[in-house]
């Protein structure tokens, strides 16, 4: 069973607008940090301890949906610190991420 939640990851079409709802309206902070297959520059809304990675839709980085991606044990970046994540997808094929800490 699931106790928490790391993180997610969100796509927008609009980054502006979504980097201003939700650092401005819902008081985030944004972070960059170095992330993903290969590794960029990425940036994350943190608040308490999880974060929404932020994708910009046409410009995400693999693992990404709709295709049908299955990787892992793979090291990340979460919200704490190093994770050991494995991806899966749910019914809806949507990309899951299940991480836990190193």
């Amino acid at each position: 069973m699931i106790d928490h939640l790391d993180h997610l990851v969100l796509t927008t079409s609009n980054e502006t607008t979504c980097l201003d709802f939700y650092t401005r309206v819902l008081g985030m902070t944004l972070e960059s940090f170095i992330g993903g297959t290969p590794p960029v520059t990425r940036q994350a809304f943190k608040f308490g301890q999880q974060k929404i990675n932020l994708h910009v839709k046409g410009s995400a980085f693999e693992p990404k949906a709709p295709w049908p991606v299955i990787e892992g044990p793979v090291l990340r970046t979460g919200a704490t610190g190093k994770i050991r994540s494995v991806y899966v997808r749910d019914p809806d094929l949507n990309l899951i991420e299940i991480s836990e800490r190193v």
